[in-house]
């Protein structure tokens, strides 16, 4: 049977079997499309909704809602670090019991999983409160040194609705804990994806395309050259992948076949996509022109990537045919239009830094006093 495996960066494609040995049935044929359509599925989700909500993000003034700018430099820096990340797991699955690190990844992503959850729900929460609830508003501010030396460490604003969707949240992080169910697990991941996509913004194409460079080589090179990513995978037990049961028409909900697909095979291309829909409103021309484009390339890119995965039945790096896709056709959508210009030098810079935002501000104004000059001429 094929399964997507999964990283904690990305996700790969092999034949999966199970861990004590003995032969699954094989899945039906339509069990097999139920499980890779609804994981293209869930993919696009979070895609889509985490874009739309990173046009609101990068508005915001909100202090716990500021999105984290990845530059030119930490995209090239981020594939070294994610193989020596990936490398080092290996080698502790290697050397130390994997029962017991796995309940400390368990531990700590029950709290980044309530966490994110949390956010993630916040937003329709907010439309079933009533008017007349009592919703206070709270500030949690830990700040390092005094005087003009002061430096805030965490300053995030939260209220009384926040709470009642902590509380939710952390009935499904109870339930993961002690079930690890893959509904729990999927609940876990689409937040965990919404939120990458959401949050996490690149302050231009040039970064994006050197980002997804980078992990396109680190992918192929994990998958194709050496059995670490694989290993890593299939040791790895956290929501850090969405999965679904290709044998959920025989066993029900207690199905326990899996086809994978790793959360970095959707927020990686997932916050390049969101730039490009920003890209798109800055245009101002009253369409998403590249962010539909570059939609309809991961959908084209992911079902490659499981087309191929099912013939060969072997271990697929998505990004391989991910990037390409992503990269290559808003980019001829770009030259097709002659805007590859005005896509390569759109830039947005990181709020949390005043000195940066400060000449994003200049600038902007210096462009307004030129296009005066050149009306009053």
């Amino acid at each position: 049977m094929d399964s997507a495996l999964s990283d904690p960066h990305n996700g790969s494609a092999e034949a999966g079997s199970p861990a004590n040995g003995t032969t699954r049935p094989p899945s039906t044929p339509e069990g097999i499309a139920l499980a890779y359509g609804s994981l293209l599925l869930m993919a696009l989700l979070p895609i889509f909704f985490g874009a739309l909500r990173s046009v609101r993000c990068a508005r915001g003034k909100n202090a716990s809602d500021m999105p984290e700018t990845i530059t030119s430099r930490d995209a090239a820096r981020f594939p070294i670090i994610a193989s020596c990340t990936l490398l080092g797991l290996y080698l502790f699955f290697k050397i130390f019991s994997q029962e017991y690190i796995n309940l400390l990844l368990s531990m700590y992503f029950f709290v980044l999983g309530i966490l994110a959850l949390s956010h993630t729900i916040s937003p329709f929460m907010n439309k079933f409160f009533p008017a007349n609830f009592p919703n206070r508003q709270y500030q949690l501010l830990f700040t390092q040194g005094s005087g003009e030396n002061k430096e805030e460490i965490i300053n995030y604003e939260f209220d009384t609705k926040d709470l009642v969707c902590l509380g939710l949240s952390s009935v499904v992080g109870v339930w993961y804990l002690l079930r690890k169910h893959w509904i729990a697990n999927n609940l876990f991941g689409l937040a965990f994806s919404l939120n990458g996509v959401e949050l996490l913004h690149l302050n231009n194409v040039s970064t994006g395309c050197i980002l997804l460079g980078g992990l396109f080589i680190y992918d192929v090179f994990w998958v194709f050259g050496t059995n670490v990513m694989v290993t890593v995978a299939r040791s790895f037990e956290a929501p850090i992948k969405l999965v679904f049961p290709q044998d959920l028409l025989e066993k029900g909900l207690e199905a326990d076949n899996f086809a994978m697909l790793g959360l970095g095979d959707i927020v990686i291309p997932g916050i390049f996509i969101a730039l490009l829909l920003r890209f798109d409103i800055s245009l101002k021309k009253n369409t998403h022109t590249y962010f539909y484009t570059s939609f309809a390339a991961y959908i084209f890119g992911l079902g490659l990537t499981i087309f191929i995965m099912h013939i060969f039945k072997h271990a697929q790096p998505a990004l391989l045919y991910l990037v390409p896709a992503c990269i290559g056709f808003p980019v001829l959508v770009a030259l097709a239009k002659g805007e590859v210009t005005e896509m390569f030098s759109y830039e947005e810079s990181n709020p949390k830094d005043p000195a940066a935002a400060t000449e994003s501000k200049e600038g902007t104004e210096a462009s307004t006093s030129k296009g005066l000059e050149k009306k009053e001429k």
